[in-house]
């Protein structure tokens, strides 16, 4: 059973990202379809979302100062 080709290379996301570094824009990620369609995200990157435990840890943290 033969391997499919993959659908990009490594190469093609350094070339797209560096393309966008080069316009002087902030990358924030990349997301890859399963087409092979590469796109960059540009801007601040969304903070994650914290879980309770981490919200609990931090105002443990907080109120112990």
């Amino acid at each position: 059973m033969a391997r499919t080709p993959a659908a990009f290379r490594q190469a093609d996301v350094v070339r797209a990202v560096k393309a966008v570094r080069a316009a002087q824009v902030a990358v924030s990620g990349v997301e890859i379809a399963p087409d092979g369609t590469i796109r960059v995200l540009t801007g601040v990157a969304p903070e994650a979302p914290s879980s309770p435990f981490d919200e609990w840890k931090q105002k443990r943290h907080a109120n112990a100062t």
